[in-house]
């Protein structure tokens, strides 16, 4: 295993659209050493939004497309999981907030990681918490 753990991206029948892996890797680190942990095994899975539907209604009962969806693995050291983001969302979010995939990309997937390092969005602080974290990582990016 790669030293500290395993970070995996997948695209599922739609492009593969993971750019600068290697920074995104060490991105995804630094954002887990923030928070005091670091990474067992995350897997970052692209799908289509009939792709992920299917585990939207199966594992959460909703019956809409989403964006992201995270499965807490977690079983030794590290954090670990699998997040599951559709491709679909991320392009039609990015034109609606004038921003390009890449940047929307990075947000849907920093937004699954701070789901596994504990962070919530069940209720609007907590959405307008969440989305400063989101801002502080992805401006690491730039």
């Amino acid at each position: 295993m790669p030293r500290g753990g395993s970070i995996a991206f997948k695209a599922l029948g739609v492009p593969e659209a993971f750019r600068d892996r290697e920074e995104l890797r060490k991105w995804v680190r630094t954002v887990a050493s923030d928070h005091g942990h670091s990474i067992g095994e995350v897997t970052f899975v692209l799908l289509s939004d009939k792709g992920l539907l299917p585990y939207n209604q199966r594992y959460l009962d909703h019956d809409e497309f989403t964006d992201v969806i995270t499965f807490d693995l977690q079983t030794g050291t590290g954090i670990s999981g699998d997040i599951l983001i559709s491709y679909d969302r991320v392009r039609e979010n990015a034109r609606a907030f004038g921003v390009s995939a890449q940047q929307e990309l990075r947000r849907v997937m920093v937004h699954g990681l701070l789901h596994l390092l504990g962070h919530s969005d069940k209720s609007a602080a907590k959405r307008t918490a969440m989305r400063a974290e989101e801002d502080k990582y992805l401006a690491l990016l730039k």
